[in-house]
């Protein structure tokens, strides 16, 4: 199993969660991941709160790191469904991505959205296809 470090280096590859948008990995376990996202005024729509496309941002990357820190395959989103329940009105947005079940090509996941004082911004299913065995360039010497 790759250490978070490892999950860390090779999801920086994900150009647009990790640079642009500035989504950080915090944890991961095997079908369990931890992210985060340091709100700014670039993430916020004209209404002044987080836009849906940084929350979608931030839930997707928590998804592919915990469904991609345990398997031995790649695993890709196929659908995803997110529902937004009241605006983040704190600094930090906090995603927690979790297995419900996985199976020999296809798995389901809960990402949970809070921010740092206690608002339960969104909820976020998403089903994966399980690909290809990794090869050894996914996560090195794993």
């Amino acid at each position: 199993m790759p250490t978070l470090a490892e999950i860390q280096e090779f999801f920086k590859a994900d150009r647009f969660a990790s640079e642009v948008t500035g989504v950080t990995i915090i944890d991961a376990a095997p079908g369990r991941s931890v992210c985060q996202l340091v709100l700014e005024p670039r993430h916020c729509n004209a209404a002044g709160t987080p836009q849906g496309g940084a929350i979608f941002t931030l839930g997707d990357l928590a998804f592919a790191v915990a469904a991609n820190s345990f398997a031995d395959r790649v695993t890709i989103s196929l659908q995803h469904d997110i529902t937004y329940f009241a605006p983040a009105r704190g600094k930090i947005l906090t995603a927690t991505a979790s297995c419900v079940r996985s199976g020999r090509t296809t798995c389901h996941y809960t990402v949970d959205f809070t921010d740092d004082v206690g608002t339960h911004v969104a909820s976020m299913t998403v089903n994966g296809f399980i690909t290809e065995k990794k090869t050894e360039n996914f996560f090195p010497g794993h």
